[in-house]
């Protein structure tokens, strides 16, 4: 069957010098998309497409320019692992030549060499990130994202100039091999501005507004956390056992929810989500403890020179935020044939539960994987290079599995980090809180334009971030210009269960398809790469 019920917004409302441009595209119908391809039949779930697992692998805090800026152009730097890209392989929307000599900001961007993997974290909060666009001229990100205080993890000082700049193919060399063998996106981006959960939350809701419980422990605040009944901060899941600060609860449904109501398996699953000491029911006031860690920097040398970082990361679960779906005691799965159905685990797991499901032939229908956190990619804690591994070792045992040839992975990220990107995002959701700052003090977008059903402090769409897709089903060496956000995943779990939408001002509404990365004929293409080098591995089955 085909998408016919799948409509694609690309409404484009962009800002530029002198003044704010507001232009609406017409809704397309993808009816007969080049795209499109049929499901087989199959006792498993009924899907609109030949896909009947999806894995969303959810990293942390990159730009489209600060990883494939150069795209597919590599240094090859004698020692390094070189890239050299296919025979008409095509061209991204990314650093030309003009950008990389004469930027607009008041510095060039430059190519970090692997060497420089550990970076600091850059400032990636929801108003200075609008800031850093300047009404769209691109042109402030070191004066009010970059970060000039304290020192990287290898005791580096850190340089506000340095939020310029961008890896090549000889350190992020997996991902570039992916997108040659695969399909990625240059038109993607995060469905508002903002650090890492207003990213997670739409990711499975597409709905940052309508907190219900707060909590602050000890003397923590909320300022910052949320505006106007937003969440624009990294406050953590109300109630989680593991959280130890500003907590939130949200209202509404997630897509845990619907996919509940169709009985599709799913699961959230993330490093580190299997408490060090559990929740003892036996015991008054007993919570469960995640304190497991693992070296920075374990890739490339670290054993703990460079800092550790707990495995779990509290706020980078979205689903512990809804009541209906968290696992607040981080209580284990009742039996492996469980995992991806409803027990006292709630559909959140410990990463290992995921292979214990696929290893045992229970592969959900949908699972979002989550990195332990020094494999996520976030700088000031993790490096390309971790964040590699996990992608090859995660990706290379899929592709062993018998249902990969009807798996489809999704790589995203969750926010920028505040990294450069040239490219303007399209203003679809505007806002008028104390917080915004996109086109004035106070303001994202224009008052005169702004539509009533805007739900204030989710100023969108955010910074542009890479988005890839490897299957068997994926275009091969294709790079997809469609606009689309975090939420164009939502879309696509919506779309191929059957689940219906959100509502409730989600962004999964809007969102664009992610149709056009697929082709509509499945083949048994696969591709296995070193986890340290990226490059593809030989005579591997």
């Amino acid at each position: 069957m085909d998408w016919s019920t799948a409509v694609r917004w690309e409404i484009s409302l962009r800002l530029h010098r002198p003044f704010l441009a507001v232009s609406f595209l017409s809704a397309a119908l993808v009816a007969g998309a080049s795209g499109v391809f049929a499901a087989p039949a199959s006792p498993e779930a009924p899907t609109a497409t030949a896909i009947k697992h999806l894995v969303v692998i959810f990293q942390e805090n990159v730009s489209f320019d600060h990883y494939f800026g150069t795209y597919p152009h590599a240094a090859n730097p004698s020692g390094d692992p070189a890239f050299s890209a296919a025979a008409n392989t095509p061209a991204v929307n990314g650093l030309n030549a003009a950008l990389l000599t004469a930027n607009p900001n008041a510095s060039n961007p430059l190519r970090l060499s692997r060497s420089q993997a550990l970076t600091c974290d850059q400032d990636h909060e929801y108003g200075d990130e609008q800031a850093a666009f300047d009404h769209g001229l691109m042109d402030e990100f070191i004066e009010t994202v970059g970060t000039a205080t304290g020192k990287d993890p290898q005791g580096n000082p850190c340089q506000a100039r340095q939020v310029m700049d961008y890896y090549d193919g000889n350190t992020v060399t997996g991902l570039w091999n992916y997108a040659q063998n695969f399909a990625m996106s240059d038109n993607s981006y995060g469905t508002t501005f903002g650090p890492s959960t207003p990213g997670a939350l739409n990711l499975v809701s597409g709905q940052t507004h309508g907190i219900g419980a707060t909590a602050t422990p000890g003397t923590s605040s909320l300022t910052g956390e949320m505006t106007d009944g937003s969440v624009i901060g990294d406050p953590q899941p109300y109630g989680d056992d593991c959280s130890t600060r500003d907590q939130v609860q949200m209202t509404g449904d997630n897509i845990g929810d619907l996919l509940n109501q169709r009985n599709v398996t799913w699961g959230f699953f993330q490093g580190g989500f299997r408490p060090s000491t559990p929740y003892d029911p036996t015991v008054s006031g007993s919570k469960a403890v995640c304190a497991t860690t693992h070296a920075v920097g374990a890739a490339i040398g670290g054993t703990g020179q460079w800092g550790t970082k707990g495995d779990y990361i509290p706020h980078h679960e979205p689903f512990q935020y809804y009541a209906s779906t968290a696992n607040p005691h981080h209580l284990a799965p009742s039996s492996p044939a469980m995992i991806g159905a409803t027990d006292q685990a709630n559909h959140q797991y410990d990463l290992t539960d995921f292979w214990t499901a696929a290893d045992n032939g229970h592969l959900p229908a949908v699972s979002f994987l989550k990195a332990a956190g020094y494999q996520d990619g976030h700088a000031g804690y993790s490096d390309p290079i971790d964040e590699q591994v996990f992608l090859t070792d995660t990706i290379n045992k899929l592709q062993r599995l018998p249902e990969w040839k009807s798996t489809a992975v999704v790589i995203a990220y969750d926010d920028s980090d505040g990294w450069y990107d040239h490219q303007m995002s399209p203003i679809v959701n505007q806002s008028q809180t104390t917080e915004d700052q996109l086109s004035a003090p106070g303001q994202c977008g224009s008052n005169a334009a702004r539509v009533e059903s805007d739900l204030q402090g989710r100023c969108g769409y955010g910074p542009r971030l890479p988005l890839l897709v490897i299957s068997p089903f994926a275009k091969a060496n294709y790079v997809d210009h469609t606009v689309t956000d975090q939420t164009s995943i939502l879309r696509f779990i919506e779309d191929n269960w059957g689940t219906g939408r959100i509502g409730g001002g989600s962004f999964d509404a809007r969102a664009g398809s992610l149709s056009n990365l697929f082709d509509s004929h499945g083949n048994n293409h696969k591709l296995f790469l070193d986890g340290l080098t990226g490059q593809p591995l030989q005579n591997q089955r």
